[in-house]
């Protein structure tokens, strides 16, 4: 894998962030507006979208004395094409990768990751 898209699969790895990007897709939001959901500071959905931004996955754009988040889609392009390569995905949609991801995360692995 390329670090690119080991830095986007590792933003997608934390379920906030996973749900600042579903909140994204419904249009460009300003920081504090994603911030209003989470039980959380403000700082820490600022490092949340630093993490996301990083990856490519979300733009920020200051407008004024307001800062703006972006939904930037073609990031997910490389992720979604690795993914397709296993012949079980189809064209990936963040709500439907999310749904995989929670299912991934949330099984017990017993055998650990070489099934052995």
């Amino acid at each position: 894998m390329s670090d690119q898209l080991d830095t986007v699969f590792s933003a997608l790895a934390d379920p906030t962030r996973r749900a600042i990007l579903a909140m994204l897709l419904e249009d460009d939001m300003a920081v504090t507006d994603v911030a209003e959901p989470f039980e959380m500071s403000l700082a820490a959905i600022s490092k949340h979208l630093g993490i996301l931004t990083r990856a490519g996955l979300v733009a920020q754009e200051k407008r004024g004395r307001v800062k703006w988040c972006k939904l930037q889609p073609d990031a997910m392009r490389e992720a979604s094409v690795w993914m397709q390569g296993f012949g079980q995905f189809e064209p990936v949609h963040l709500d439907a990768f999310e749904r995989f991801l929670e299912r991934e995360l949330t099984q017990p692995d017993s055998d650990g990751p070489s099934g052995t």
